[in-house]
């Protein structure tokens, strides 16, 4: 295949967890990010969150989940963020927000490799409300993510953001009983603007691209042992509208990834947690990816840290 189509076909590095490339543009969410407590939202305070992490992929996959040679993706990403939770009541629930800030330095590798450090896509929300009831926790947010990482039109190795805004409805919930047992997954549904500066090779002129939305979704099933935690968690990924192009569906004129390009992955893997007496809690986990198609397909490493102040 082309370099020019693989520019049109592949998408650049997760702008925090340089994860995957069903699309024109960075995923904008560290996919598999939230598992311990995902939606019980801690006491009324402020909060820093700290995930480190990396990721390694050697091969692309395209629409039918075959590899496609002498592509290949590694990238370390540590991002900052801070939640506020008020005692402001909105519907019976806490008002809380929040705001993230990625930092990555990645390689990229489309026939060759470059290799480019710098600022993620940030993340906010103004909105999120948290319920808690019993055994059961919940929150619902808005998300905002706003184009902010560097954005290289014509060659997505040197891109770290993905150039577009983009809204997320979000809804996670917790089960977690008396024997220690937890349940947590998040629900997202990402709905992107359109990037007016897409070049489909360098030199080219500008188009305009439109990726498909999607539906993801982060999870944990795990056990808690007074300050310790063992599980698995994971997350999926499903786009669930086509790519577009000036308006026009992707076609088959550009080989395995047409029909709209797609995407989708499954990925699961062990979780450690501990909780420490002044309420810090790290988490560790590793999470493996099968059944990657139009998206790079690897593993990914996190370390993660919650810390009241």
């Amino acid at each position: 295949m082309r370099l020019k189509h693989i520019c049109v076909a592949v998408a650049l590095t997760g702008a925090i967890a340089g994860s995957a490339w069903a699309k024109e543009g960075a995923d904008q969410y560290p996919h598999g990010g939230e598992n311990w407590f995902a939606g019980a939202l801690p006491p009324p305070g402020d909060y820093f969150l700290n995930y480190f992490g990396y990721y390694n992929a050697d091969n692309l996959r395209d629409g039918d989940g075959h590899k496609v040679d002498h592509t290949g993706v590694t990238a370390w990403f540590d991002a900052l963020r801070y939640v506020k939770v008020t005692n402001t009541q909105i519907l019976g629930g806490n008002w809380a927000m929040h705001a993230i800030v990625p930092l990555v330095h990645q390689k990229v590798t489309l026939g060759d490799s470059k290799t480019v450090s710098g600022l993620g896509d940030i993340v906010f929300s103004p909105l999120v409300i948290s319920w808690h009831a019993g055994n059961w926790h919940w929150a619902a947010a808005l998300d905002i993510y706003a184009p902010t990482g560097e954005y290289k039109s014509g060659d997505p190795r040197k891109s770290i953001g993905a150039n577009y805004w983009s809204v997320e409805p979000v809804f996670a919930a917790t089960w977690l009983n008396e024997a220690g047992w937890e349940l947590s997954a998040k629900f997202m549904y990402n709905i992107k603007a359109k990037n007016k500066d897409f070049r489909p090779a360098p030199g080219a002129p500008k188009m305009e691209y439109e990726s498909g939305d999607e539906f993801h979704m982060d999870y944990l099933l795990g056990k808690r042992f007074g300050q310790w935690g063992v599980g698995l968690s994971g997350y999926y990924v499903k786009q669930t509208t086509d790519d577009k192009l000036d308006g026009d569906t992707l076609s088959s004129a550009l080989g395995p990834w047409s029909s709209g390009r797609k995407g989708e992955v499954f990925a699961i893997g062990p979780s450690v947690s501990y909780t420490t007496q002044a309420g810090t809690m790290l988490i560790g986990q590793w999470q493996h990816e099968s059944g990657a198609e139009n998206r790079f397909q690897g593993d990914k490493l996190w370390f993660r840290l919650i810390m009241p102040f």
